[in-house]
């Protein structure tokens, strides 16, 4: 019976304060179309993000450190927390200082890193892929499939391959690409819990406001 308890004990996944910080396998660049979030959540919440002399179009949503299959969260670290200023200086390309603070609080910690050097290497990712810039042009919202998406950015990006990238939609709209990079930020391969494309034939996409 203690035998048994052992190993259902051992085949649970680890908790948050099982992870350790600094100990994982490969990086979650995480982009999400802020128009999407704005329709779905920041309008009603009158965030700043949202207001249109921003011209946000795809910001930061974090780099998450990932195992091959599944991630930490909410490591402990002895790393100090970050300064206001620190967080308010993301805002450029995470629309608020807020959602900056929230990535270094459940994925940053997991880096292994300060924050002043989480926060760099999340820039420096961030700038590492390039945005298809025709999605500014829209004036419309349009329904289009997620492959159209995938597609752009794998033009744009040719170190990039369908299985380094993925499309996520919410609430039938187009949410976030998901791009998988080694702890060096090079674009690798992504687990099988990561690539999984929206299953949608078409979803919406809205433009930039």
């Amino acid at each position: 019976m203690r035998a048994a308890l052992l190993w259902l004990l051992m085949a649970l996944p680890a908790t948050a304060q099982d992870h350790r910080a600094g100990v994982f396998d490969y990086f979650v660049l995480s982009l999400s179309w802020s128009p999407t979030w704005c329709t779905l959540v920041g309008d009603a919440r009158g965030s700043d993000q949202c207001a249109p002399r921003h011209d946000h179009g795809w910001i930061l949503h974090g780099l998450w450190p990932q195992y091959e299959t599944g991630y930490p969260e909410y490591c402990r670290t002895n790393a100090r927390a970050p300064s206001r200023a620190m967080t308010a200086g993301m805002a450029d390309i995470m629309g608020t200082s807020g959602l900056a603070w929230h990535q270094w609080k459940k994925h940053g910690v997991c880096s292994g890193l300060t924050a002043a050097d989480y926060y760099a290497l999340s820039r420096e990712a961030y700038a590492s892929v390039t945005r298809p810039p025709v999605f500014r042009r829209l004036d419309k919202s349009v329904r289009l499939p997620p492959s159209v998406v995938e597609e752009a950015f794998l033009e744009a990006n040719p170190q990039l391959t369908p299985r380094r990238i993925t499309i996520t939609c919410k609430s039938g709209h187009i949410q976030e690409a998901r791009v998988c990079l080694t702890r060096d930020l090079q674009p690798r391969t992504c687990g099988a819990d990561v690539i999984r494309d929206c299953t949608a034939p078409k979803a919406l996409f809205t433009p930039i406001r």
